[in-house]
């Protein structure tokens, strides 16, 4: 046995040798190493992981948790499709690694399309997996009797979808938001809003679509001043400008976007102060951490004018102690909304992973899915999947993927192992579409890449056609679950269906029992 060992290194060593001499030219960032790699060369290892899967299965099946969720907390990684989820494993050390979630027992697919559009965007697909209908691309909270821009259809109450934010509030739940875009964004706005653009954030959008900013009243306005809104206890991400004039600058001293004149964060202060509760306004990390708790009910933190950076940006920008990260911002939403026994619903969005997509920077992206991954984990050692549910999924995909034939122990943000036929190298992610077509062609053809060129954050991967921003992709997204009726989510499904089977399983809004539509 000795001697089958050392000979098996030996090849080990050989093979390695050979590789790191063959693609020497392809620089320092290549990583020829087989640390910890043996095991996996035994077929008793395998056999060995697959009886411990067998008997994970085996109790997850026998004993199902059915007992109803106290809390229900709804983690998005915009635009996180299963290509993003499987490169974030091997941008976390190695391909056999999982992310958090990934161990969450059950799993299942959504089907994210909207009514008029076979690939979704972040709007139509908040209004299916908060609200449990599929409306038309591009609004947010409506059905689709309303099409997009719309002035006047989205004004009709009938048209509007409630939220399983709503439900949660109708039932005596407390509720929030955490986001790293905008809080008025697409996404987060699905939580509160009814409105037949996504852009209108502000009154001055309305009245760039020559709509009137007095019928239709703006996504900022309607979080602070309409039911749903009022009611959330935890608002955070970022946004400053969409609730203040043109005339006024904010902390970081930008102006404000809005031509009505109204303060918005005035207006909230002002409006929990009217309503004797404990509210606090914050603008920077400093001011999150020093908060005292005990003295906070309600929780307003805007911190960027747009949307909050990007997570790997915050170290490299020496910015950390200024704008708190998402695990950071999910922690002390947390802890605000458990301060009552009455159970709460939480929507956390990880909204960067999307807008590195579309930039085709794929290694920001990857950055930001760990974050998510980090924030998940946090979570659910906070809380007992006896009484919390969590479910981690996505509002739509991305057109990056994983190609090349790569060596295991290769990085994924590098270039390929081989090069292409046309003798040059190419990198193991690449875009079906967006900038990086400048980075991947010139009047010549392909340009050359070198090694170096990926370890930018800012590099921008290879993309076939050129677009000034890389679009959504339509194929399905996970769906992980864990904690109380959790076995609901497996299998394939709509979109939309995700708010009734989490709704069923804190026995709230539509779906709850004896409500109609559940015996």
């Amino acid at each position: 046995m000795g001697l089958q060992i050392l000979l098996y290194l030996l090849i080990a060593l050989l093979i390695d040798t050979a590789r790191a001499a063959d693609h020497f030219k392809y620089g320092p960032s290549r990583k020829f190493t087989r640390k910890n790699m043996f095991p996996e060369h035994t077929t008793e290892y395998w056999n060995e992981r697959a009886q411990d899967i067998l008997k994970q299965k085996l109790v997850e099946v026998q004993s199902p948790i059915t007992n109803n969720a106290k809390n229900i907390i709804m983690f998005l990684g915009d635009g996180m499709s299963v290509h993003t989820i499987t490169a974030t494993r091997n941008f976390m050390g190695d391909s056999a690694k999982q992310v958090s979630f990934e161990k969450f027992p059950y799993f299942g697919l959504s089907k994210t399309y909207c009514v008029d559009s076979q690939v979704a965007d972040s709007a139509c697909s908040a209004t299916a997996y908060l609200g449990g209908v599929k409306g038309n691309y591009g609004t947010i909270g409506v059905n689709a009797n309303v099409p997009r821009f719309d002035c006047m259809a989205g004004l009709n109450v009938g048209n509007w979808v409630e939220s399983i934010a709503q439900w949660a509030q109708n039932a005596g739940m407390d509720t929030g938001l955490v986001t790293t875009s905008r809080v008025t964004h697409a996404s987060p706005a699905g939580v509160y809003a009814h409105t037949a653009q996504r852009g209108w954030e502000n009154d001055a959008e309305i009245l760039k679509s020559d709509c009137s900013s007095k019928v239709n009243v703006d996504i900022a306005r309607q979080l602070v001043e309409w039911p749903v809104g009022r009611k959330l206890k935890v608002i955070m991400g970022g946004g400053r400008s969409n609730f203040r004039n043109i005339t006024v600058n904010d902390e970081d001293g930008i102006a404000g976007q809005r031509y009505d004149g109204r303060d918005l964060i005035e207006y909230w202060i002002q409006d929990k102060r009217s309503q004797n509760v404990k509210a606090n306004y914050v603008w920077n990390r400093k001011g999150l951490n020093s908060l005292n708790l005990n003295n906070t009910d309600y929780l307003l933190g805007l911190f960027s004018s747009s949307h909050c950076p990007f997570h790997g940006d915050l170290k490299r920008n020496n910015i950390s102690t200024l704008v708190p990260s998402l695990s950071e911002m999910t922690e002390f939403a947390l802890k605000v909304l458990s301060k009552k026994n009455n159970g709460f619903f939480l929507f956390v969005e990880s909204a960067r992973i999307d807008m590195a997509h579309h930039e085709t920077k794929a290694r920001k992206s990857l950055e930001d899915t760990e974050e998510l991954a980090k924030a998940v984990d946090l979570t659910r050692k906070m809380f007992s999947e006896e009484d919390t549910l969590i479910i981690v999924t996505s509002d739509h995909s991305h057109t990056m993927t994983i190609s090349g034939y790569p060596y295991r122990d290769e990085d994924i943000t590098g270039l390929a192992a081989d090069q292409a036929d046309d003798d040059l190298p190419y990198t193991i992610l690449s875009y079906a579409n967006g900038p990086g077509f400048d980075n991947t062609y010139n009047k010549k053809g392909r340009k050359r890449i070198a090694p170096e060129e990926t370890i930018d954050p800012n590099f921008q991967y290879l993309a076939t056609v050129p677009l000034a921003s890389e679009t959504h992709g339509g194929d399905d997204v996970g769906v992980f679950a864990s904690g109380p009726f959790a076995h609901y989510f497996s299998g394939t499904y709509e979109q939309c269906n995700i708010p009734a089977m989490m709704a069923k399983a804190a026995n709230i809004g539509t779906f709850r029992s004896g409500a109609g539509y559940i015996k």
